[in-house]
Formats: structure tokens, sequence, C-alpha cells
């Protein structure tokens, strides 16, 4: 008779619940953290903000958990159907199903972190050689004559850049240099641009006040020209002051810290770079406003100087005077007259800044206005102080001639005498002398003593 053996069970005797969990606990412990790549696939969003995928390739698939709390702080790598992804995340085992998992921590585009890596270390490297210090980042002109683009030149961007251009400052001129924005040559052709920009402003070109470099918005990979390292160079060396404007506001690229300014777009590159025609003038305006006033404040003074002239001892202080009160006359018009072209002059001077500093824009025909305007009430104001002036000096002359009329000597010149009495004081009355006094009669041309019988 044949006898079959039944082998021996094994010592322990796990429930369900404790293999599952001693599996957990090794697959924890002796692999733990992994990084793996794949696509994703039977992708779910809960209420509860948790997200569940598949990750397969061609042969496997994996079961993944990505916690809301985890997500809230990774809203940058939205997951969808089909991506393929690279995730990092603890390996355990889902108890309750009994099946594997990996809990995921963080995720990103597959072939991202290469990509993020490379920025990082040529980021690193460029800051320790002071390619991004603030110390050398220059300002933007105020009112730039000449912009540069360098760009592609098909899209919107180009055209959303030159619309707000032409409506900001229609005077400014653009000049566009077309390059590939992705690709791999565009690296190159973009430093080349900006190269020959610095080298050929004020040259073949007209000068350049300031260039802006950029694109619109796409993946890491179509924005990573702007992250060569000879395109950085390019921005390093540019001594026009350099605007980058690369992709979406939350995008950044190695361009963006090397260049003088970062815009969030190109749109807003263009208007930072270009004043508001609108704002300037006004500006304008309000100047010669400020002017006008300022000269009718500077007559209103000189009228008030006149007037206390008018009103001044001049007119009342008796011939010894006389002499004194016409010269501080003269010094009183030779300081408004100095006063005058001394204002005028600043007035001037501020006219010739302003037109300096609009003339980019050309607003000639304004100011051409302005200066005819400045010039006839000059011309009015030195008439005017002219006039006033003779006509006061004739008023003195005719005082002088007055005073000399009505004084001793004028008296004696008509053939009046003059007694006085030994003592020399003027003799009014018979009653002022007796016989015997001694008394000289002065005359026009000379004097004759006489005694009194």
């Amino acid at each position: 008779m044949q006898t079959d053996t039944i082998p021996a069970l094994a010592s322990k005797v796990f429930t369900v619940s404790e293999l599952t969990a001693n599996v957990r606990r090794t697959l924890e412990s002796t692999i733990g953290q992994v990084c793996v790549e794949g696509e994703v696939s039977n992708y779910r969003m809960q209420s509860s903000g948790h997200q569940y995928f598949t990750l397969k390739d061609a042969k496997a698939q994996l079961s993944c958990v990505w916690f809301g709390g985890r997500f809230s702080g990774n809203r940058a790598t939205p997951l969808a159907e089909g991506m393929a992804v690279q995730i990092r995340g603890m390996l355990t085992v889902f108890e309750a199903q009994g099946k594997y998992q990996v809990n995921v921590q963080s995720v990103q585009a597959s072939g991202a972190g290469l990509l993020q890596a490379k920025f990082e270390a040529l980021k690193r490297r460029l800051q320790e050689e002071g390619l991004f210090d603030r110390v050398r980042k220059r300002a933007l002109p105020e009112c730039p004559a000449t912009v540069a683009l360098v760009t592609s030149p098909t899209g919107s961007v180009v055209q959303d850049m030159l619309k707000v251009l032409g409506r900001r400052a229609p005077w400014v001129r653009v000049v566009v240099f077309p390059v590939r924005v992705q690709g791999q040559s565009a690296a190159a052709e973009i430093a080349e641009a900006i190269r020959f920009v610095n080298k050929e402003s004020g040259v073949s070109l007209p000068v350049v006040d300031v260039l802006i470099v950029g694109r619109g918005g796409g993946s890491v990979e179509d924005l990573w020209s702007f992250n060569e390292e000879v395109v950085a160079r390019a921005i390093f060396e540019s001594a026009i002051p350099l605007v980058s404007a690369v992709g979406h506001e939350t995008d950044f690229t190695i361009a963006d810290f090397v260049a003088d300014h970062r815009a969030p777009t190109p749109s807003v590159a263009a208007e930072m770079v270009v004043p508001d025609g609108t704002t300037l003038r006004r500006q304008i305006a309000v100047q010669g406003e400020r002017m006008d006033a300022l000269l009718r404040s500077q007559m209103v003074r000189w009228q008030q100087r006149l007037d206390f002239l008018e009103r001044s001892a001049l007119f009342r202080e008796p011939r010894a005077r006389l002499a004194e009160a016409a010269q501080r006359v003269d010094a009183t018009a030779e300081a408004v007259r100095r006063a005058l072209q001394d204002r005028l002059s600043v007035l001037e001077r501020r006219v010739e800044n302003l037109s300096a500093s609009v003339r980019a824009h050309r607003p000639d025909q304004v100011l051409a206005l302005r200066r005819q305007q400045i010039e006839a009430v000059r011309a009015r104001l030195e008439r005017a102080l002219r006039a006033s002036l003779g006509e006061r000096l004739q008023e003195v002359e005719r005082l002088r001639q007055k005073l000399v009329l009505l004084s001793p000597e004028g008296t004696l010149e008509r053939g009046y005498s003059i007694a006085l009495n030994a003592h020399g004081a003027v003799l009014r009355s018979v009653k002022d002398v007796a016989p015997g006094d001694r008394m000289v009669t002065r005359l026009r041309d000379g004097r004759v003593e006489s005694v009194v019988e």
C-alpha cells in the first residue's frame, strides 16, 4: 500500500492583515523612496482633492495616489490622462485591498528634471560670476527715440508689442530683428542679433536707446533657448539697456536674471520702455501754463516796484536829495533789467531743457509756438520798461528844473537881490536894522556892503 506524506505546516500562521502589514513594512524599509517614469492612465480626481491614477509603460502598470495635502503644494504640474511624467514618492501597500502602490510626493513632466538641473547649475555658475549683480543693471531711458525688438517676426507677440508702442508713443522708431525663438539654432541667432544691434547702433542703424528680447509663452522646452549660456553672455555684454520679456508672468529664464529689467509679458515690456503720449502732452501743457503764470507774476512785481518808486521820497525831498534819488532810479532800473534778463535766461534754459526732452518725439509745432509767445512777451516787457523808465526820468528832470527855478540862485538870476545883516541872516523887514548897522546886499554877480543911516 502506498502512503502519501503531507508536508509540515509553517510554525507561524499569519492573518491576512498581518501578512499584508509585514509586506508593507518590508517594501517601505527595503525600497522606500522611488522615482518612476511613465504614462498617466485611469486618472480621476476625488472631491477630497486626492488624485488617483495608474502609471504604466508597455509592459507593466503601477497604482499611484497623490493626496490632497501634497497636491495643494504642487499645482505647477497638473495631471491629465496620457501625460508622460516623473513621480517621486514612497512605495507602500494599500492594506485594505492588498495591493502595492506609490504615495506620490512630487510630480514633474517627463524630461523636465534634467532641464531643471541644467537650469539650476548654469544659474548658480553665472550668479557666482556676477552676471546677476544689481549694481550693474541700468535704468531705462525716459523718452527713447528708437526701440529694437529681438523676437520672432511671426505670431501675435511682435504684433502686440508694435501695437502697444504705436498706441503709447507713435513718434518712437521701432526696429525689428527677426530670429527663431526655439529650436537648435535659436539661441545662437538671439545672441547674434543682440550683438549686432549693439555693434551697429549709431553706425548702420539709428542710435538704439533700449532693446527688448523675448517671445510668448510655452513649455520649458519651448523657452529653453533663453536659458542658454550664449544668450546670457550676449545680454551681459550689451551696452544698450535691455528688457527680457519671455513667456508669461510665472515663467523665469536665465535671460530674466541677466537683463537690466524683466517684464512679465512682451506687451508689458513695450509699456515699460516708452512713456504714455497722452500723459506727456498733458505735462507739456502744464509746463506752458506755469511759464505764463510766472511771466504774469513777474509783471505784477515790476509794476509794484514802479508804483513804489512813484510814491517814494524822490518827489518830496529837497534838491539836496535829488542827485541821490536820481542815482537810485538808475540802480533800480539796472536791477530790474538784470532781474528781467536773469528771469528770461532761466525761462529760456527751462524751455531749452523741455525742448531737449521732447525733441525725440517732435512736438516741434507746440514748442515753436511757445517760443514765439515768450519772445513776444519779452519784447513787450522790454518796451514797457523802457517807456516807463523814460517817463520817470522826464518827471525827475522836470522836478529838478522846478527846484532850480524856485531856489535862491534862481531868484537872483531873475534880477532880484537878497539883503543880509552882518551875521549873514536874511533881512525880511526894515525893523530888523538900525542906523549904523552894517548890511550886505547879495546880487546875481556879487555882493555890496553898506551902512544903514
